[in-house]
């Protein structure tokens, strides 16, 4: 399993180079080059026989990166491509794209002739750039694999499917995108460790593009094609999880044909039409990627677009050739292809370094890092004299030991606590909010409720006597003024008996240790029990009980327990002021409703009713006055088919 990561870089515009085809007729008076070789001015002279047109533009001018003026091929991939391969073996993404009108020399920029060496394009000299520089590095494993993709009539074809051990795709290919980017489902993939491997591909893959022979052309390209190089890198020496990957797409696109200037017809013909179609969307979205006030760019518009996304806008550096004619005749063609280069000056890209994790190979790494860490602490505490410290996850008996020497240092019982590690200080604060929140929940139960140890016999013993609780531990309630509490009845107690006085906390629990032996815990004498008293003097809040357990005969209200409930009368009361002022106005709203929607019901039902009797007198009346129409002998009435009026009848 592996992520990808790119290192965010500078945005920079896409380069636009010029490439004009030699020629012995060039229209040095129309076409003209500035003296920074990046500028190209356009004069078109006014078509008298047309007409003279006042506004009409004659002159352009178009400033590029570059123009390539009898240029030859080593000084097109030296000043085009160069930089964009290197780059790519660096992490960053890169597209050269050859564009331009009809029998300009896009093919033979981007491939070259095959009779002359010195004559190769742009593609087989990547291929030599990327495998030489792979020799050059022999501390880096970098694996080079290559795909050749064909768009024809706006259809996906694999152009390597050729080759005896890809077979026949099952399912249609697709372009798919995902977070990565897009990428081709369907298109083979081939991995070549060699030179000679990649430029076998490259013929197989140029011998299955489709030809077509018209007036400019013998061999004119009649579907775009897009040559991928996929490059991934690591180094041998250093054992990193973290290597680089790239690709470059090397696009040759279709030219535009002029149908009357190339004469084609039929199948060439239609095809032109899907060129030209497919052309017009890619100027349609370079269009809208120069606005910056466009929030939607139409790349789905056709496979062209869709699958240059990645190239068009974000990670990648960008690079267009255009080829065109320097005769007088192919002048407009020229001045659209001029714009179209122009247009994409104004593109923007954020080239980035692809940099790709091993999850697997990052565990192991942060593993064994973490052992030599250990090691580390392990061998400076050992010189420096000191405990053994494990530095393991602490496990339960640590946890236990820690959470007992922490009660016994707030006992006071333990003067300190050793520190010796980084984990025992966080357990030790655990265990410390631990007691905390025991004693929160200790002090909200002792505000209201008598806490009263089990194993404390002689305080069990009063409070069974005071009638708190029986013999068995329940807690007994007895009938007064304000209610039944909570609790087992006492067995004493019989309905209607009026509730005895009752003593102060402290005499029923002086006299419980009177009882017992044991001295008043109030008083402060000694005891035969000491455990009693301590308990009875920490317990601070039984004080608050002395005003329940009223020594006052004469007191006719008393009041209530922390465990007797209010009666239900008095709930009900506390209710109907509270939570049941919001039920009750929901009642009457409800209530409300109900009654509307019932009077509306009952008004519907007598309009039923009222139309129902129309209907059965006037069912009476047709058949009445059927049955005297037979009985006459005269035909029926009948409705014309299709119709859906019924015949008035006359009585």
């Amino acid at each position: 399993m592996s992520s990808t990561k790119c290192i965010m870089g500078t945005r920079k515009k896409a380069r636009a180079f010029v490439r004009v085809r030699p020629t012995d007729d060039f229209a040095h008076e129309m076409i003209r080059y500035g003296d920074d070789n990046r500028t190209i001015n356009i004069h078109l002279r006014k078509d008298t026989q047309r007409g003279m047109v006042a506004n009409q533009q004659t002159d352009w001018s178009f400033k590029l990166d570059g123009i390539l003026h009898n240029a030859s091929q080593d000084v097109v991939y030296e000043t085009v491509a160069k930089d964009v391969v290197s780059q790519a073996l660096s992490g960053y993404n890169g597209t050269i794209i050859c564009y331009g009108q009809m029998g300009a020399g896009k093919t033979y920029t981007m491939t070259g002739a095959t009779d002359t060496y010195k004559h190769r394009g742009i593609l087989p000299r990547a291929l030599q750039q990327v495998f030489r520089t792979i020799r050059e590095r022999p501390t880096q494993a970098i694996t080079v694999r290559v795909s050749y993709l064909e768009i024809y009539n706006d259809s996906l074809f694999d152009l390597l499917s050729t080759l005896p051990y890809v077979g026949p795709s099952v399912t249609p290919m697709t372009i798919v995108e995902n977070p990565q980017g897009v990428f081709i489902k369907g298109l083979s993939v081939h991995l070549t460790s060699q030179e000679e491997d990649a430029y076998s591909l490259l013929f197989e893959g140029e011998s299955n593009r489709i030809t077509a022979s018209h007036t400019m052309n013998k061999n004119s390209s009649r579907s775009h094609s897009i040559f991928t190089i996929y490059v991934e890198a690591q180094s041998r020496t250093l054992s990193e999880a973290k290597h680089i990957t790239s690709k470059i797409n090397l696009v040759d696109l279709a030219s535009s044909d002029t149908w009357g200037k190339s004469g084609s017809e039929g199948r060439v013909l239609k095809e032109a039409t899907y060129i030209n179609k497919s052309l017009s969307f890619l100027e349609q979205a370079i269009i809208a990627l120069g606005d910056q006030k466009r929030d939607h760019i139409p790349f789905r518009q056709c496979k062209l677009t869709h699958a240059l996304k990645d190239s068009l806008v974000g990670n990648c550096t960008m690079v267009l050739v255009t080829s065109i004619y320097g005769e007088a005749a192919w002048l407009e063609e020229t001045l659209s292809s001029l714009r179209f280069a122009s247009r994409m000056k104004l593109v923007t890209t954020e080239p980035a370094i692809n940099e790709k994790y091993d999850a697997e190979r990052v565990v192991k790494d942060l593993e064994n890092k973490l052992a030599l860490l250990k090691h580390e602490l392990a061998t400076r505490n050992r010189l420096a004299n000191r405990p053994l410290v494990n530095y393991e996850p602490l496990d339960e008996i640590r946890i236990a030991e820690i959470s007992s020497q922490v009660r016994r240092y707030l006992e006071r019982t333990l003067d300190e606590i050793d520190i010796l590690s980084l984990r025992q200080i966080r357990e030790v604060f655990n265990q410390f909010r631990v007691v905390l929140s025991q004693q929160e929940v200790e002090s909200t139960l002792r505000r209201k409720y008598i806490l009263v140890d089990k194993n404390d016999s002689v305080a069990i013993s009063a409070v069974q006597k005071a009638g708190l609780i029986d013999a068995e531990g329940h807690l007994v309630g007895k009938p007064d003024r304000q209610g039944f509490g909570l609790g087992v009845a006492s067995s004493s107690t019989k309905p209607g008996e009026k509730p005895e006085s009752k003593k102060t906390l402290k005499e029923l629990f002086s006299s419980s240790a009177r009882k017992e032996g044991v001295s008043d815990p109030v008083s402060g004498k000694d005891s035969k029990d000491g455990g009693v008293a301590d308990m009875l003097l920490q317990d601070r809040e039984i004080s608050t009980m002395k005003t329940l357990l009223s020594d006052s005969p004469k007191e006719e209200l008393h009041p209530a327990r922390p465990s007797t409930p209010p009666s239900k009368h008095e709930a009900f009361e506390d209710f109907k002021k509270e939570r049941g002022r919001e039920i009750i106005h929901i009642l009457k709203e409800n209530k409300c409703v109900f009654n509307e929607r019932s009077r509306m019901a009952s008004e519907t039902t007598r309009r039923i009713n009222a139309i129902k009797r129309e209907i059965d007198v006037t069912k009476e009346a047709l058949n009445f006055q059927k049955s005297l129409r037979e009985k006459q002998g005269l035909p029926l009435q009948e409705a014309p088919v299709g119709s859906h009026m019924t015949p008035l009848m006359s009585f």
